[in-house]
């Protein structure tokens, strides 16, 4: 029994630290995309409506490499994986669901930022432009961080690791980290061309979203369903992505002054989507394994993955704050000090993740119990929240405490 005991405390210590292992290096990687996005604070104001576009296409981006890790996840879990990338086989259709989804959803980001601008009254580029922007940056980006998620999870198929708690801090940081600089370069490289050139690729980019229409309806089998699953909800999550944008939007002038602010943003948005994927993962590879029940209200053995969670909270966030004052100062950029950043960021920190874990359980609960996959789900709404209640959170801290 006492040697039992100490296997069980053994493999939890080293589940949590594996988990904490990989959100350190998320940590260090968002930490470097917010370094760049202050870096270039400045293209937000010179191209109106990239700001609004901006939360949303990032964080789709790594929503749907969640989705595509947490599927393999479950599907090595339940013993269903292969390395086999042909018409049927788990690999091969969900890689394909991926770049699928990933197109259709950045042309419908890129109306979706354009719509709002227009409605709030914020100024924007024309649509065209502002949807070639998006479905240039979808394209390349997800090729990526596609390729990125593949790499993880045959590594960890091939070594044993436990996927829930590698993937979902990698690939999301990864979305981040490499969408962000694309998405700036696709910007500037479409905004220098001609009108006609723009106008032109625009159609390209029509046509392309149109033939991933025609594409998925003629693979009804594997592919069309997931696919259906997945922008059944990922449109929708691209609606609160946008309302993210305009919440930044809104105070635009003080986060491109105070670059420490815009710094914090992206680790601060994705070392907290990673958490909650992380969370998000594990309830769903529970349920599908039997080890977690869908309850109304959650039994004991859940709870331990609700106070890992706020762990990990505490340890990342400080560090985070303290990095972004610190890089901030570096650039000769101003910071309210390490202190009020640190208070900032882990006050609205904590907020936002006592609503994720509500959140993820019942989308997990949910979704099992009417017969839809939890890893479809999961993590593109938890990612989708934190992009919005993280950016009012961590705007309202602002405005209560500077």
């Amino acid at each position: 029994m006492v040697i039992l005991m100490e296997q069980g405390l053994f493999a939890g210590s080293r589940l949590i630290l594996t988990g904490l292992c990989a959100l350190l290096v998320s940590a260090a990687a968002s930490s470097v995309a917010g370094i760049y996005l202050g870096s270039v604070r400045e293209n937000l104001l010179l191209i109106p409506g990239l700001m609004v576009l901006l939360p949303s296409i990032i964080h789709i981006r790594g929503s749907i490499a969640g989705v595509l890790a947490s599927r393999l996840s479950s599907a090595m879990h339940l013993g269903e994986f292969s390395v086999d990338f042909g018409e049927g086989s788990v690999l091969g259709d969900n890689i394909r669901v991926s770049f699928v989804v990933t197109i259709l959803i950045a042309f419908v980001l890129g109306i979706f930022a354009y719509a709002a601008s227009r409605i709030f009254g914020y100024p924007v580029i024309g649509v065209t432009d502002l949807v070639l922007i998006s479905v240039v940056t979808g394209i390349l980006a997800g090729t990526v961080v596609t390729g990125i998620t593949l790499l993880i999870a045959l590594a960890s198929y091939r070594y044993g690791l436990d996927l829930d708690m590698i993937a979902a801090p990698t690939v999301t940081t990864f979305g981040d980290i490499i969408t962000l600089p694309i998405l700036m370069i696709s910007a500037a490289f479409v905004m220098l061309l001609d009108p006609l050139a723009r106008l032109i690729l625009g159609g390209v980019a029509v046509g392309l979203t149109v033939a991933t229409i025609i594409y998925t309806l003629h693979r009804p089998e594997g592919i069309g369903p997931i696919v259906r699953e997945n922008i059944g909800l990922l449109i929708p999550l691209s609606v609160i992505g946008t309302m993210a944008g305009l919440t930044y939007s809104s105070s635009l002038d003080i986060l491109v002054t105070t670059a420490a602010f815009l710094i914090l943003i992206p680790p601060f948005t994705g070392i907290l989507g990673s958490i909650g994927g992380i969370l998000g993962s594990r309830l769903s590879t529970g349920m599908h394994t039997g080890e977690i029940n869908p309850t109304f209200i959650p039994e004991g053995n859940v709870a331990h993955h609700f106070i890992i969670s706020y762990l990990y909270t505490l340890i990342l966030l400080p560090l985070l704050a303290l990095i972004a004052h610190g890089a901030a100062v570096l650039m000769g950029s101003n910071s309210p000090g390490p202190g009020m950043l640190v208070i900032i960021s882990l006050a609205a920190g904590l907020i936002v993740m006592t609503l994720v874990i509500g959140v993820a359980y019942i989308t997990a609960s949910l979704s099992f119990r009417y017969g839809l996959d939890p890893d479809n789900f999961g993590i593109p709404v938890i990612t989708s929240l934190i992009d919005l209640i993280g950016a009012a959170a961590l705007v309202a801290m602002i405005d209560l405490l500077l």
